[in-house]
């Protein structure tokens, strides 16, 4: 469990779609503060779906082969092969794509204009709705696993937490105690991401569908 944990935090936290909607949330006036705003609402939509899983189990793993392990493990390959499939179908829709990106950067002055006017409540709406359900589904498949009578348990999932919420906490410390600074550097990353965009949701959806459909099968089989 626990290395799917890591490998499924790893691919929410460097999810493109999330990070450059974030720093886009922190390059507005009050960006500090609806960032915040933007993190616990994340992080309770976050802990409140493993927290649902969990009080479906009892904090105990179904038995090996049972109907709720299959199921799991069904649910993860099918995610798995989702992943695959949109990896693939942004990875060929990618150069049919590339003469659209003009027209993105000309929109982007009237889209800031739009994002200065976010409220706290907005930016918080964020959350939740930019978190990237297929892996959140896949990590909530997995926390089916996880025993509460071990303490190790609650690190794994405490750890989880953290790793897949990582790159938005780093962002917004970053912004809250070196403001001046993080302008200039998550404006870069903002630049190189939006480049790169297309290449980046391709890499991270392939490498995270083969580890899904991978690991699901071999549970699914052995």
């Amino acid at each position: 469990m626990v290395l799917d944990l890591v490998i499924i935090g790893l691919a929410i936290a460097v999810f493109p779609l999330s990070v450059t909607a974030f720093v886009l949330v922190l390059s507005v006036r009050g960006g500090t503060l609806k960032g915040l705003a933007f993190i616990l609402a994340w992080l309770a939509c976050f802990v409140a779906v493993l927290a649902a899983v969990l009080l479906t189990t009892g904090g105990e793993p179904p038995a090996p082969k049972s109907p709720p392990s299959t199921a799991a493990s069904a649910v993860k390959l099918a995610i798995g092969v989702g992943l695959l499939g949109y990896g693939w179908y942004k990875y060929r829709s990618r150069h049919r794509n590339a003469g659209r990106t003009g027209r993105r950067h000309k929109s982007s002055g009237g889209l800031m204009a739009r994002l200065d006017r976010l409220s706290l409540w907005q930016a918080a709406g964020l959350g939740p709705l930019l978190q990237p359900w297929g892996l959140v589904a896949a990590g909530a498949a997995t926390v089916v696993d996880a025993d509460l009578s071990h303490a190790s348990s609650y690190l794994a999932l405490f750890g989880y937490c953290l790793l897949a919420t990582s790159s938005l906490l780093a962002m917004e410390i970053y912004t809250t105690f070196a403001p001046a600074s993080a302008r200039v550097r998550l404006g870069r990353l903002r630049t190189w991401i939006e480049s790169h965009q297309e290449q980046a949701l391709v890499a991270v959806a392939l490498v995270a569908g083969l580890f899904l459909v991978s690991r699901s099968i071999a549970q699914l089989t052995s």
